[in-house]
């Protein structure tokens, strides 16, 4: 039986929660007691999160809503409040979209940055005088209430990636955000991390190319798959000999938003089972 929720009280807000970590992000927040504002551009992958919770912990409210979207930033900080607070935020959302430099357009420049950068950054900006305005009550008080935030990246923003310019550069920015946060946050009591991942399993990672499997953002379709050579040739790079399971990356994730990360900030951490570009 659980006998101790690490969690409980807590609002988090997981964006790109329908699938892969996002999704077993948000149940694990939830299993520990977390009342999970849970987003994503999909409402069905969302209705399945909730049936998938087993309920005997926290919550999940589901906010269907394009990430990008002006809006998605008062819609997910409104039903944190309405929750009874703000916690934890994890930026997941996004996806990759391929190409070699002079192959990329500035739609697909732009998407790229707008995805991983733009949103994480405007979410972020419309949180600061709510997580303030706690810090200064309960300063006042005579108390400290640690908040989290867990920003992802990717090896290839950590290393660069050959074919994956505007993906890489975008993600190296969420990498400078975090730790200049962790810089301004500090005095508010807030860790801020960032998880940089490397093959973990998800329906970007695991789908073979060539199927015309794809994902639809904006009324686009965005191919995506991996060839089996390239699928071959990373398992066997990684020195624990597997690609990792999206549990293993929410848990890497867990560990930023848990009391026991109550004194680390400004750090990236890789989770890629050893393995690195």
């Amino acid at each position: 039986m659980h006998m101790k929720l690490t969690l409980a009280d807590r609002v988090a807000i997981v964006t790109g929660a329908g699938r892969g970590i996002g999704r077993q992000t948000a149940l694990k927040l939830a299993r520990e007691g977390a009342t999970v504002i849970a987003n994503d551009l999909d409402a069905s992958p969302l209705s399945e999160l909730i049936d998938e919770h087993d309920g005997d912990a926290g919550a999940i409210v589901p906010i269907v809503e394009d990430v990008t979207s002006p809006r998605a930033p008062g819609l997910m900080l409104e039903a944190a409040l309405d929750a009874g607070g703000l916690d934890i935020i994890v930026n997941n959302a996004g996806f990759p979209w391929d190409s070699v430099i002079q192959k990329t357009d500035d739609e697909r420049w732009a998407t790229m940055m707008e995805v991983h950068l733009g949103a994480p950054f405007r979410l972020l900006r419309e949180a600061q005088p709510i997580i303030s305005g706690f810090a200064k009550t309960e300063r006042s008080e005579g108390r400290v209430r640690h908040r989290k935030v867990v920003n992802i990246s990717s090896l290839a923003g950590v290393s660069g990636n050959a074919g994956q310019v505007a993906y890489s550069t975008a993600k190296a920015g969420v990498i400078g955000m975090t730790k200049t946060l962790a810089k301004e946050w500090g005095r508010y009591a807030v860790n801020v991390n960032v998880v940089a991942f490397g093959i973990v399993e998800s329906r970007l990672s695991t789908v073979k190319a060539g199927t015309g499997a794809s994902i639809q953002v904006n009324g686009r379709e965005i191919p995506i798959g991996v060839s089996d050579e390239i699928a071959e040739a990373t398992r066997n790079a990684v020195p624990l000999g597997r690609i990792g399971t999206a549990d293993e990356g929410a848990g890497a994730v867990y560990m930023l938003c848990s009391p026991e990360s109550d004194y680390v900030s400004g750090q990236l951490l890789i989770c890629g089972g050893g393995y690195t570009l």
